[in-house]
Parts: structure tokens; C-alpha cells; sequence
């Protein structure tokens, strides 16, 4: 894993790579800018046409909803992140076999921007409602004081595992094999997501941490598949 992680940090200067990790953050922003002026628009309009709230109070209510809308891009981060990287992985992926597997890059087969959209918004889906579905048990382990936290972590780190093993195998394996594929690989693909759970708790890291994941994921997959 660490040799997995120091190949990814190094090919970080690849201009292929540079690229993915460019139009990745600007897709993610754009989408939370949008979710910001929505949701201030929106409170205010209703504070000030349903409620008759005074300019004020509008406004009060606006600002409300920025505090909202930054902590929803705190909590919202990691999910819309990856799901955005995950529509431009094909790239990641094929920058990290062109160097070091290219035997394999030969081999592999290109995945389509339609089937990448799709995988990265069953991602974000899939984490945005397993995470509501463990929500009442983040709750309770309040009281642990750090229960939180680790639960947060391992749920997290299964998800984030799962999205990054299949980044790379529907390049090599059709999607009717994918499911036996994870059956055999659990361990690995979790011992995956934490590292790239890990990557999203360092300041500034995890602004790279989806596309370090993605590199970690071809290196991965391809000693543990490789002959």
C-alpha cells in the first residue's frame, strides 16, 4: 500500500494526471457554488414570500443558509469528489498503466463517458444514503467521544474501496464479472479505502486525495491481477 501510495505521489507531475485533477476540482466547486446560490436564493425568497419576513430578516436567513452550505460541503465533500473523479478515472487509470503496466494498458478496454457518469453517480448516491442509513448510529456513539468518528471512518472506508476497485476493473473486466471480482477482493479494496479515507482528513491533501486514490487503485489492482 505504502509503495502503491509513493508511485501515485511521484506521477502527480504527470500532465495527464495534472489534467484529471484540474477539471475534477473545477467540476466539484462549480457543483457546490451552484448548491450554495441555490440554497440562498431559496431561503430567502422564502423567508421574504411565505413568511413575510422583513429585508432583515431575509437576509439573516441568507446568511443561515451559507453557514448551511459550508458545512454541507464539509460533510458532502468526499461523496461529490469522488463521483466527479470517478467520470474522469478513465484517464487517471490510463496514465498510471501507459507508465508503469503498459502490457496491460494494451490490453485493457476504454470505458465510456456514459458508464463513468454512471458509476460516479451511483457512488455519490451510494454514500449519501448508506451514510443517512448510519446516521442514527453516529448519534449514539456520540457519547464514546470517538465512536463517531471510527464508525464514520470504516463505513466510509468499505464505500470509498468499492468505488476505487471499480474504477479500474471495468477497464479490464466486462460488468457481469465485477460482482465475483469484489467477492474475492474485499480486503483488499477496504485496506484500499482507508488509505484514501485517510488521504480526506489531511488539510489540502484531500483536495488530491480522489486522484491519488484513483492511482492507488491501478497499482493495486494490477500486482494483485498481474502474472
Amino acid at each position: 500500500m505504502l509503495n502503491a501510495l509513493f508511485l501515485s505521489v511521484r506521477q502527480l507531475g504527470d500532465r495527464r494526471i495534472l489534467a484529471v485533477l484540474a477539471k475534477s476540482m473545477l467540476v466539484t466547486l462549480a457543483i457546490f457554488a451552484a448548491f450554495a446560490a441555490a440554497l440562498v436564493w431559496g431561503t430567502r425568497w422564502l423567508a421574504a414570500h411565505w413568511f413575510a419576513a422583513s429585508d432583515g430578516m431575509a437576509d439573516l436567513a441568507g446568511a443561515a443558509a451559507v453557514i448551511v452550505a459550508i458545512l454541507s460541503a464539509w460533510l458532502l465533500f468526499r461523496a461529490i469528489a469522488v463521483a466527479v473523479t470517478g467520470v474522469f478515472a478513465d484517464e487517471v487509470v490510463h496514465a498510471v498503466e501507459a507508465k508503469h503496466y503498459p502490457a496491460r494498458f494494451a490490453e485493457a478496454c476504454g470505458v465510456s463517458f456514459a458508464r463513468s457518469a454512471a458509476m460516479g453517480l451511483r457512488s455519490a448516491g451510494r454514500a449519501l444514503l448508506i451514510n443517512l442509513l448510519f446516521a442514527p448510529l453516529y448519534l449514539l456513539l456520540l457519547v464514546t467521544g470517538v465512536g463517531t468518528a471510527v464508525a464514520f471512518f470504516l463505513v466510509n472506508s468499505w464505500l470509498l474501496g468499492r468505488d476505487l476497485g471499480d474504477m479500474v476493473a471495468a477497464r479490464h473486466m466486462p460488468a457481469a464479472e465485477l460482482q465475483r471480482w469484489r467477492a474475492t477482493t474485499r480486503a483488499s479494496r477496504f485496506a484500499l479505502g482507508a488509505a484514501g479515507t485517510a488521504l480526506f482528513f489531511v488539510p489540502f491533501v484531500n483536495f488530491v486525495a480522489p486522484v491519488l486514490g484513483a492511482a492507488m487503485a491501478t497499482h493495486l489492482f494490477h500486482r494483485r491481477t498481474g502474472k
